[in-house]
């Protein structure tokens, strides 16, 4: 599996952890942060206020995310 270029820092309790274990922990630490940083998860798990109202719906998150910035008054919101 080919692993993304990302910075872990890996706590483990063991004292002596062989490479090979070491690997496969941080290859399990990698598939649940690949399903995690799924697009359909992020606006599954966000609402997005407009003055006047609360939207979960895709589309209306999708084009609000799309700039690097909000419009003023739209606050996204994570339900978790």
């Amino acid at each position: 599996m080919s692993l993304p270029n990302r910075e872990l820092i890996v706590l483990l309790n063991q004292a002596q952890l062989s490479s090979q274990a070491l690997a496969q922990e941080v290859e399990g630490l990698h598939a649940i942060l690949a399903h995690l940083e799924n697009s359909q998860v992020f606006y599954n798990a966000h609402e997005l206020v407009d003055r006047d109202y609360i939207t979960n719906r895709v589309k209306k998150i999708k084009k609000a995310v799309q700039f690097v910035e909000l419009k003023p008054f739209r606050f996204l919101i994570n339900k978790n």
